[in-house]
């Protein structure tokens, strides 16, 4: 079982953070559509507010995790019980009322109208990109995450320090203090853009990559019994390497702003160097289950654990790569292939960090060590059905970019982007395909936990598995 029991709370951050993955892959499926079926569900939910609701939702369930992950992991980190349980669970239903709202008003109200319906006058923030909740909203994000801070911060100080924590805390630090800058508005488009991104890249290419290896090093330690001394030494060098590059590969959104020049050689030259700390990740990854000391029972945890290794640096290493370079992003940029691109590195990075922090917690949580190898085959096929589709969507979404770039800006007699978009409309079908699989990876995962309960209430099968030790 739980080692504190203030460590349960993690139960509602996670369970808030699944059904809210599988709004957002809901509406995923409905912008595929839209694609290729222009006005389908027009006009209850058109294209930019389903766009708004997949994203943001992504975002605030990626959040959620993060926090359950946290207050799962602190505790046993620090040796104490969590210093304020009930802030935590009061946090949770702030945040997901708030959620919810924010989620009914873009869906219910014009968007023109939810920014007068919430004053965004007083303080405009509305109308960016990834950044379009009503200033109300952000100003309730910020009390949820200073409240959180606080709450994790006074665990950490009163209890044991380890570098997993620490360099956790720092992470959750720098989100925090970068989401500031969605309060920043100013009306000159270059500096908009320029400071946008110190939320935008800065928190998914940076301070997001310290909270990924923390949490992944933790699972890892509890998973394999590799020495802690040595995860750690791995954590220096992975974090060193994520925030040089991470930080001044922010150039690489700089090229065509309307910034300096030099930026295409800062931006150049720093992400180009951004796989590497995703390569160490999965050499690190890989070398601690290799020289793992027990062989833990729970293996879907360790498989989530490995694929987030691996297609994190396909995702966020290979794909950003391949078109971060400024000669090749003056024709890649905003097409299909930046798409690619993104919906890899958010799910090999992001959304597999949290499935393995739930999937190594959730038995802890319901007092077994691993659930059921029954439960466990459920798990590992909704990886395999996952994984495999994002892998195609990522392919069809290149493929699709490709013909873009040469249609529309590389050929001499360039077509316009309507027409552009007719002739890529085979990619768009099997993408939809590839994500219908991906949402049925998602229901398979969904169902684990289900048959996991009930297996844990037949003998024969939870003596499958060691008892969780207190």
């Amino acid at each position: 079982m739980m080692k504190y029991k203030s460590q349960g709370v993690a139960k509602l951050y996670f369970t808030g953070a699944i059904a809210l993955f599988v709004a957002q892959i809901l509406f995923g499926l409905i912008l595929g559509l839209q694609y290729v079926i222009g006005d389908f569900l027009f006009p209850e939910i058109p294209f930019n507010v389903a766009r708004m609701v997949h994203t943001n939702t992504l975002i605030v369930w990626l959040l959620m995790g993060f926090m359950g992950a946290t207050y799962y992991l602190v505790p046993e980190e620090a040796e104490r019980e969590l210093y304020a349980p009930w802030l935590a669970v009061a946090m949770f239903w702030i945040f997901l009322i708030a959620a919810g709202l924010t989620v009914a008003g873009y869906l219910l109200v014009p968007y023109a109208g939810l920014a007068k319906m919430t004053g965004n006058e007083l303080l405009p923030t509305m109308g960016r990109e990834f950044l379009e909740q009503p200033t109300i909203t952000k100003i309730g994000i910020v009390v949820v995450a200073l409240v959180f801070l606080f709450n994790v911060g006074m665990t950490i100080l009163k209890g044991r320090k380890t570098v997993v924590s620490l360099i956790l805390l720092i992470g959750l630090t720098g989100l925090a203090v970068l989401f500031l800058f969605a309060f920043y508005n100013p009306t000159n488009l270059v500096l908009d853009k320029f400071y946008w991104w110190w939320v935008v890249h800065l928190w998914v290419e940076g301070v997001w990559e310290l909270i990924m290896a923390s949490i992944l090093a933790f699972v890892l330690i509890k998973t394999t019994g590799v020495d802690r001394e040595v995860v750690e030494k791995w954590l220096y060098v992975i974090i060193a390497m994520a925030l040089i590059t991470g930080i001044i590969g922010t150039g690489h959104h700089y090229y065509w702003i309307g910034t300096p020049e030099y930026w295409q050689w800062w931006g150049s030259i720093f992400s180009a160097l951004e796989p590497i700390p995703f390569f160490m990740m999965t050499v690190f990854a890989f070398n601690m289950v290799n020289r793992r000391r027990r062989n833990h029972p729970n293996k879907a945890a360790v498989l989530w654990a490995l694929g987030t290794a691996v297609l994190a640096f396909l995702g966020a290493g290979v794909w950003g790569f391949l078109h971060t370079l400024s000669p090749v992003n003056f024709y890649t940029h905003g097409t299909q292939i930046t798409a690619a691109h993104g919906h890899l590195a958010f799910f090999g990075a992001y959304v597999l960090i949290n499935i393995t922090m739930i999937s190594y917690a959730w038995p802890l949580m319901h007092g077994r060590e691993a659930n059921s190898m029954r439960a466990q085959v459920w798990e590992m096929w909704s990886f395999w059905l996952m994984s495999v589709s994002m892998v195609f969507i990522t392919l069809f979404l290149t493929g699709a970019g490709i013909l873009q770039v040469y249609l529309q800006r590389f050929t001499d007699v360039p077509q316009q982007f309507m027409v552009v978009q007719e002739k890529l409309a085979l990619f768009y079908w099997l993408r939809e395909l590839a994500g219908l699989i991906f949402f049925i990876g998602l229901v398979v995962y969904v169902v684990s936990f289900f048959v996991a309960a009930r297996d844990a209430k037949r003998p024969e099968l939870s003596a499958e598995v060691t008892p969780a030790s207190a």
